[in-house]
C-alpha cells in the first residue's frame, strides 16, 4: 500500500473539477455499495490482519505494507507479531532485535519508525494504539493513508482513505469517462471517497474497494467480466472498447508473425508457384 499526495494543476491554469456522475446520488451509491460488500463477503480475499482487529497487530500490518506485496508481507507480519505482540513488547526490546525479526523485507526505516512509534505509544498513549486518525498521522512513519486505514480495520470507524487500488475504482466507477486519471487531484478522489463510505460499513467497503482494485478492477487488464459493480460503471464502455482493440492488434500482429511475407509481391509470387 502506497501514501498518496494531493495533485496540483499544471501551466499555472486553475484546475478544473471533474464530471462527477450522477451514480453518487443516494440510490445509485445504495445499490454499488450493497453489491460491493456482498461481494466481497464472498470474493474478499482471506488476509491474517482481517481476522483480528487489533490495533497494534493492524497498525505493523499497515507499515509493512506500504509498497509491498501482500504475500511477500504475511509471514514476515507474522513473525513480527508473535515476537513482538504489543506495543510494549517492541518498546522494550533494543531496536537491532527488532530489524532481525523484520528480516528480509527491506525498507528497515519502517522498521526503526515502528519501534518509535511502539515507544510513543507506551510514553503517551498508555500503550495503546489511537483511534483518531489526527493522532495516528502524528506517529512516526504514518501517513494520511494508514491512519485512515488503521482506524476503520481496528477500530471499525466509517472512514475513508485512498491508495492506488481505491483510486483506480473510484475513477472509473464515479468519474466521467472522458476525464484522464491524472486530471483528477488526490484531493477530488478524497471527496468522492468521503462520501461514497456506507454507514457501519466501512470496514467491509474498504476492505472491497482494495480487492476489486486487487483483483477485478486492474490497471492495465480488468476483468468487467467478473466485477460486482460493472452495471454501475461509467468507465466500462471505454474498458471494453480499449480492450477489444488492443485484441485485435494482437491478434494482426499474431498473423503478421505467423506469415511475415502476406501482400508482398513475394507472397503473391509464392502463391503462383503452388498452382504451377
Amino acid at each position: 500500500m502506497t501514501e498518496t499526495r494531493d495533485g496540483s494543476s499544471t501551466r499555472g491554469c486553475k484546475h478544473q473539477p471533474p464530471a462527477i456522475t450522477p451514480s453518487l446520488d443516494r440510490g445509485a451509491l445504495a445499490e454499488v455499495q450493497t453489491l460491493l460488500v456482498d461481494w466481497f463477503g464472498r470474493e474478499g480475499r482471506d488476509l491474517p490482519w482481517r481476522r483480528t482487529r487489533d490495533p497494534w497487530r493492524i497498525l505493523v500490518a499497515e507499515v509493512m505494507l506500504q509498497q509491498i506485496q501482500v504475500a511477500r508481507a504475511i509471514p514476515f507480519w507474522e513473525a513480527f507479531v508473535d515476537r513482538f505482540p504489543t506495543p510494549l513488547a517492541l518498546a522494550e526490546a533494543q531496536l537491532s532485535a527488532a530489524i532481525r525479526v523484520w528480516g528480509g523485507l527491506g525498507r528497515y526505516r519502517r522498521v526503526v519508525d515502528l519501534h518509535r512509534t511502539a515507544r510513543i505509544l507506551v510514553a503517551d498513549h498508555a500503550g495503546l494504539v489511537p483511534d483518531d486518525p489526527v493522532v495516528l498521522r502524528s506517529l512516526p512513519g504514518i501517513g494520511p493513508y494508514s491512519a485512515g486505514a488503521i482506524a476503520c480495520f481496528a477500530f471499525e470507524r466509517d472512514v475513508s482513505f485512498v491508495d492506488t487500488n481505491i483510486r483506480r475504482v473510484l475513477h472509473r466507477l464515479f468519474v466521467a469517462a472522458d476525464v484522464p486519471a491524472s486530471n483528477v487531484t488526490a484531493k477530488e478522489i478524497a471527496a468522492i471517497a468521503a462520501v461514497a463510505v456506507p454507514v457501519g460499513k466501512g470496514w467491509s467497503w474498504n476492505q472491497a474497494l482494495m480487492d476489486l482494485g486487487a483483483t477485478v478492477c486492474t490497471a492495465r487488464k480488468p476483468k468487467c467480466d467478473r466485477c460486482p459493480v460493472s452495471a454501475s460503471c461509467i468507465t466500462r464502455p471505454t474498458i471494453a472498447a480499449a480492450l477489444a482493440s488492443t485484441a485485435a492488434a494482437q491478434r494482426k500482429s499474431s498473423q503478421r508473425l505467423a506469415n511475415p511475407y502476406e501482400g508482398t509481391n513475394r507472397y503473391y509470387r509464392g502463391r503462383v508457384l503452388e498452382q504451377l
